[in-house]
């Protein structure tokens, strides 16, 4: 039986698994960051405060988790709740910035393709055709830094508001927010606040990919 302790405690467990604090846990989320501090936990008269579906839900998403094993979690009797999961790694394909838009890697969906790729081992779980991009250089201070890798997933379904990577026809690769999409083309949020917004057309899109785990 589910109770209020068990699903708290079951997101504490998640976020010790992945070496985050539940801040971190609600940052990777993309929630904010005091989502799931103490304070939250109960309401002002002193009830009970659940979590919402869509932030369980996205942060079984970020640590690239399943609903089976938080609710593994959750099942505090069978589990003890202080000893994490074993981590689910796994191999990806790495490369830098400047070596995807020197053409080759991708097929023109974007997905890993061709020679020269190197392979990492990431602590979480990845998609068949997720890859990894090194941040290098500043131009995406604050949020990632030098060396940072984003994990890419081409099949990802993308929405306003997500953190994507794009390749334009002439072999600029950058990490941008998605503002805005249309049939005419896309306008971007920079992750600097240093640079403008991007307007691209569609005809110089060659592929637009979902960040879905990032090494901070």
């Amino acid at each position: 039986m589910l109770s209020h302790e068990r699903v708290w405690a079951a997101i504490d467990a998640l976020a010790e698994r992945h070496s985050l604090s539940t801040s971190g846990l609600a940052k990777r989320a993309g929630l904010d960051s005091t989502a799931f501090n103490k304070s939250k936990r109960l309401s002002s008269d002193g009830r009970p405060r659940w979590p919402s579906t869509e932030s369980l839900s996205k942060v079984i998403e970020a640590t690239r988790s399943s609903l089976e094993e938080f609710l593994h979690l959750v099942e505090g009797e069978r589990r003890d709740l202080n000893r994490p999961l074993p981590e689910q790694k796994s191999s990806v394909p790495l490369l830098g910035f400047a070596q995807a838009g020197a053409g080759g890697f991708f097929d023109d969906s974007g997905f890993p393709a061709g020679q020269g790729w190197d392979l990492i081992e990431l602590p979480v779980k990845a998609g068949d055709s997720s890859y990894a991009l090194q941040v290098q250089g500043d131009s995406m201070l604050p949020l990632y830094r030098d060396g940072d890798m984003l994990i890419v997933e081409p099949g990802a379904a993308v929405r306003k508001g997500d953190r994507v990577v794009v390749k334009t026809s002439t072999g600029e690769v950058m990490a941008k927010v998605l503002q805005r999409r249309n049939a005419a083309g896309i306008e971007l949020l920079s992750i600097n606040p240093a640079h403008p917004v991007r307007h691209v057309a569609m005809r110089d899109v060659e592929w637009l990919a979902r960040i879905v785990w990032a090494s901070q």
